[in-house]
């Protein structure tokens, strides 16, 4: 079996036309991750910029009353995952700016899609675009030229009358083209590696050999499903034809067909909808019964009982940064319940999809690839799940300062000075350890190593009728 795979690369290295495609293919890979790099720095420094400035101003704001500080609000901007040039995911169409301020979790916008010319959204070059679509059909046609060659030369037969198993030839055919696909992945790897060297560390590092690994699974699943049915059946019009209608079934319409069950399968609200039932949940209560000057009215007796007074007036706090602050905590509540039930669909609509990795690996792929990457929607919730709990935080803070900071009720003229809000602590994006969303990729895994080994039991099984005239 070695034998031949030797003599398939001895092959493979006297052909022109394939050594010829083979540079292409590494130095379009090669391109495409140095326009992913540059991109991703661009973009850092960008952010760094930007993020800098904000908190320049911030610093440098002049004295003013807290809750005003709070509507005035400031910016958290997303920051480019290390990752991104190899599989930048969701993060083209979700967006990259998130405005934070008091009474409300905003949505994040800007999105880089929404900011290219039209003609671009269906060009830019992208790794992903590479190992995910071009790479997989060059295997195709190698493997179904590999096969096909053979017979037709009549060598195919010869080797078998001469005693070799059918399985050892489909297995080694499989594994020489399997190992050219794990080639250009790992040129791949290696160009996005001495690129961000400087940057790589354990989780990195653990996040590519997931990634390498999902990639090889799956390339061996298109070769050798290529590979068993060139040599399966006698006709190798129809062997081309079925596996590379597989591959569009795969890659083009099954995705979109199950993306689209599985958004009406677990549907969302509309936005108009999402936002009137906030609205009224915020106004009225969460149960209908507690209304906000219900809630006023409670507070308030419950506030003079604990410092022993009869009126507002004789508090020695501010009553008003009280009122701000619970008002928060409530919408807290309101917004913890729909954007709970948001992310509780999204969980739901991907555990579906990720299902339709049994009749599709290239799913499965996706799925990983972006996972692995720390660019898949479940990274960006947890983006948004940072930013709201700092928002939390930093609108809290200015509340307190309020109530607490020495001004007494009433007095909206008071302000704080600007050493308090150089005090008040910057957005740090603490990056999501794989550690914490492994077990979200794990079916993912489960699935393509299923599919490699059905194609694995599909070669043993079925050598026996191969037709090798």
């Amino acid at each position: 079996m070695w034998q031949i795979i030797k003599n398939e690369w001895l092959y493979y290295s006297r052909t022109p036309w394939l050594l010829g495609i083979s540079l292409g293919f590494v130095a379009v890979l090669f391109v495409s991750i140095v326009l992913g790099y540059f991109q991703a720095q661009k973009q850092t420094v960008q952010y760094t910029e930007a993020k800098n400035d904000l908190r320049e101003q911030w610093e440098n704001i002049d004295a003013m009353n807290p809750h005003g500080a709070a509507h005035y609000g400031t910016y958290v901007f997303k920051p480019s995952n290390l990752l991104s040039s190899l599989d930048e995911g969701v993060n083209s169409i979700t967006g990259n700016v998130l405005r934070v301020e008091g009474h409300v979790q905003n949505e994040i916008v800007h999105s880089e899609a929404s900011q290219m010319q039209s003609i671009s959204k269906f060009g830019k070059l992208k790794s992903s675009l590479l190992l995910q679509y071009i790479i997989p059909i060059l295997l195709i046609f190698l493997a179904f030229s590999s096969i096909s060659n053979e017979k037709r030369s009549g060598r195919l037969k010869l080797l078998v009358l001469q005693g070799a198993k059918p399985f050892s030839l489909i297995f080694a055919k499989t594994l020489s083209i399997w190992f050219y696909g794990l080639g250009l992945l790992a040129v791949t790897i290696l160009a996005y590696a001495f690129f961000n060297l400087q940057d790589l560390n354990s989780e990195i590092f653990s996040r590519t050999v997931l990634f390498f690994w999902s990639y090889s699974l799956y390339y061996f699943i298109v070769t050798g499903l290529t590979v068993f049915f060139s040599a399966r059946w006698q006709n190798p019009t129809i062997a081309l034809t079925s596996m590379l209608g597989l591959w569009i079934l795969w890659t083009i319409f099954l995705p979109n067909v199950l993306m689209s069950s599985v958004e009406k399968w677990h549907e969302l609200p509309s936005r108009n909808e999402f936002k009137a039932d906030m609205k009224e949940d915020r106004s009225k209560g969460l149960d209908g019964h507690n209304p906000s000057d219900e809630r006023t009215k409670e507070l308030k007796a419950n506030v003079l009982e604990e410092y022993g007074v009869d009126s507002l007036s004789q508090l020695p706090i501010n009553f008003d940064g009280l009122v701000m602050q619970e008002d928060e905590e409530y919408g807290n509540k309101v917004w913890d319940k729909h954007f709970g039930n948001l992310r509780s669909v999204f969980a739901q609509q991907k555990q579906s999809y990720q299902l339709g990795g049994i009749v599709n690996p290239f799913i499965s792929l996706q799925n990983a690839s972006m996972g692995f990457s720390g660019n898949d929607h479940l990274h960006h919730q947890e983006f948004l799940v940072q930013v709201e709990q700092y928002r939390r935080g930093f609108i809290k803070t200015l509340n307190d300062k309020h109530a607490f900071g020495g001004s007494k009720t009433g007095d909206w003229g008071w302000k704080a000075d600007n050493d308090f809000y150089k005090s008040v602590p910057d957005f740090e994006h603490q990056p999501t350890a794989l550690a914490l969303v492994s077990t979200h990729y794990i079916a993912d895994l489960l699935l393509l190593m299923g599919w490699t080994i059905a194609v694995f039991g599909l070669m043993i099984l079925g050598t026996k009728k191969m037709q090798v005239l």
